[in-house]
């Protein structure tokens, strides 16, 4: 990994917030991953150190705001709250150089854990830009004015690009510049279900995105060729931060989700995106999330294997 300091050491961060999305239960996810062993295996093949890192909504230390809706979003000051303190806390295991596993969590946490990378690489590797690779079945770059629900696991992508801006104070105003991201190095892989909206600003942005239309037709082999060569298509080679949304997968290997969506990735192509990431050598930071024990709860073995593999893949283990 030619961009991590310490190849021999795994931050893991458990996220355990599920305040941007509708039903709760996501800030789940972390512990019915970790209490299946994954990481003594990984430790032991891999021949890592581990550390880990709790930060709950729950937790009382952190003083997260009473929320009320306001300028049409759901809970935006608990939201972003959580997003800052998880922004920190990657950026404090990223900054050294270790590689950052963030286990969520609903996907409005990418804020914070994106966030927390790109401004640990622009002070490491002098203003450098961070690549990022968006696994999921939803865009999440709806902004406050383009929201149909005001639920902010729809935005994270709007608020890391700058193209959604702090509506009142309190309000993901801590986001700066070395927070944000370049959205020439940016790529979205599975997506299948856009907003009209979403749909217009990736046309006007040229945002790169793979759909599941497109996966079908190329394969996803040349789809991961043409989102690893547009992300370093300036020349340069690009640290990478995957940040994973578990319905990315199809429901039949991941039915514990909130948002589910049909005739996704299987899970082999999946794993492959993980692999292809492990072997290019750039993959810095992986968050995996919205794996949510409160669905589908018979299944939930199917969708924590499901992520186990892709954690797996991703770390070479």
């Amino acid at each position: 990994m030619k961009f991590l300091a310490d190849r021999s050491h795994l931050a893991i961060v458990a996220a355990k917030f599920s305040c941007g999305a509708p039903r709760a239960g996501s800030e789940k996810g972390p512990d019915a991953i970790i209490k299946t062993g994954i990481f003594d295996n990984i430790a032991s093949r891999a021949n890592l150190t581990l550390s880990f890192y709790t930060s709950s909504q729950d937790d009382a230390e952190l003083e997260l705001p009473s929320d009320q809706d306001e300028s049409g979003l759901k809970r935006p000051r608990e939201v972003s709250a959580a997003a800052a303190h998880i922004s920190d806390s990657v950026y404090q295991r990223a900054r050294p150089g270790n590689f950052v596993l963030t286990l969520g969590g609903d996907h409005s946490i990418g804020v914070g854990t994106v966030s927390g990378t790109s401004k640990a690489i622009r002070e490491r590797f002098s203003g450098r830009d961070l690549g990022v690779l968006w696994i999921d079945a939803h865009a999440d770059i709806n902004t406050p004015e383009t929201s149909l629900s005001g639920r902010l696991h729809g935005m994270p992508v709007a608020f890391l690009s700058g193209i959604a801006k702090s509506p009142k104070k309190g309000i993901f105003d801590w986001l700066e510049d070395s927070h944000l991201i370049n959205m020439k190095k940016f790529v979205y892989i599975g997506l299948r279900d856009v907003d009209e909206a979403e749909q217009a600003t990736i046309a006007r942005t040229g945002i790169k995105a793979f759909t599941m239309e497109d996966v079908k037709r190329f394969g996803i082999e040349k789809v991961m060729d043409l989102a690893l060569d547009h992300i370093d298509h300036i020349g340069d080679e690009t640290p990478i931060h995957a940040s994973y949304d578990i319905d990315s997968l199809d429901p039949e290997w991941a039915p514990s989700t909130g948002f589910s969506v049909a005739s996704g990735l299987s899970l082999d192509e999946g794993v492959y995106v993980a692999k292809r990431l492990y072997q290019s050598g750039n993959l810095i930071a992986l968050d995996l999330v919205e794996i949510n024990p409160d669905v589908a709860t018979s299944q939930l073995n199917v969708t924590v294997e499901a992520g186990c593999k892709l954690i797996k893949s991703a770390l070479g283990a």
